[in-house]
């Protein structure tokens, strides 16, 4: 499957080359690469994944040690980094887009929720298959109204998160809980084909909170970015995904199986379990949007209250 991408790449680099406009100044001699920093930032990266990616072969316990490797590489980077700004250098990740308004909080939603949210198909795809003996087809075919439910909320939460600011991942997160929930506690008490049928108002419901969350999230966490720290603050925040979608694959599966081992092999009892699991780290993510967003009013509060007394004095 991963030679899928090797026509799409193809074709990029080609029109990467035609559209492209091609830089000005000092060429090539002129620029700046932070190679140690990509070198500390992989490292880091490595260090965190490797153990739990080996999850179902011991390696939480075994590997352990490199979550330690990982945050001293992490700090080593952070110290790097801002050395390399000092100097005038052009950083890989300029330290001071943690002072850019909603740029943190953004990137923390954004990992969070891809812990809770990368890791519900595997499951859903294990029970179905091995719990309910569907097809890879029907079983697909199963989820399809999750993807159906972005794709309608996507084209409105783009044009509503200008004007509702945080608000619009809010209510999209709060969606996706409840829907994820209800999808737990169907599965779990439903047998048979019913399932397939039964999930399908919950599945649609998360889909739609789901459309409302990682674009518009990633619109709020970059829009204040200044342009010359976009590539590298977009870069960051896709990282971030990417962790946790490697963190909720593992943790989430891990869940699945370990339920299934206690219950007997209730195929029902584990994926609900691992459903309920990822609605806890959606949650997570729902509380620091809220924070975000009421931090965001009170700011705004606090800039419009000046204005009043200026204006009735």
């Amino acid at each position: 499957m991963f030679y899928v991408n090797v026509p799409i790449g193809l074709v990029a680099l080609v029109l990467a080359a035609r559209l492209v406009p091609a830089t000005t100044g000092g060429g090539v001699r002129d620029t700046h690469l932070d190679l140690i920093g990509s070198l500390l930032l992989g490292g880091a990266i490595l260090s965190l994944l490797v153990p739990v990616v080996e999850a179902d072969s011991g390696g939480l316990s075994r590997l352990s040690w490199l979550w330690g490797a990982a945050a001293l590489l992490l700090t080593v980077f952070g110290w790097w980094e801002m050395r390399t700004v000092a100097k005038g250098r052009q950083p890989l990740l300029d330290p001071r887009l943690l002072r850019t308004s909603g740029y943190a909080s953004g990137t923390g939603i954004a990992l969070v929720y891809f812990v809770g949210f990368t890791g519900i198909w595997l499951v859903l795809a294990l029970y179905f298959q091995e719990g309910l003996g569907y097809s890879p087809l029907r079983s697909g075919l199963t989820v399809t109204p999750f993807a159906i439910g972005v794709a309608v909320s996507a084209v409105i939460a783009g044009r509503l998160v200008s004007r509702f600011g945080r608000w619009v991942t809010l209510c999209g997160l709060t969606a996706t809980v409840l829907g994820l929930i209800a999808t737990a506690l169907v599965l779990r008490h439903a047998t048979g084909d019913p399932p397939a049928w039964a999930i399908v108002g919950p599945l649609l419901v998360a889909g739609l909170g789901g459309g409302m969350v990682t674009s518009p999230n990633m619109t709020l966490t970059l829009q204040h970015v200044p342009v010359r720290m976009a590539g590298a603050a977009g870069g960051a925040v896709q990282t971030a995904q990417r962790i946790g979608a490697a963190i909720g694959t593992a943790a989430l599966t891990a869940t699945y199986y370990h339920a299934l081992i206690l219950g007997g092999h209730d195929y029902a009892r584990a994926v609900s379990d691992a459903l309920l699991t990822a609605s806890g780290f959606m949650l997570l993510a729902l509380l620091m949007a809220f924070i975000d967003a009421t931090r965001g009013r009170r700011g705004r509060l606090r800039q419009v209250e000046p204005n009043r007394t200026a204006t009735s004095v």
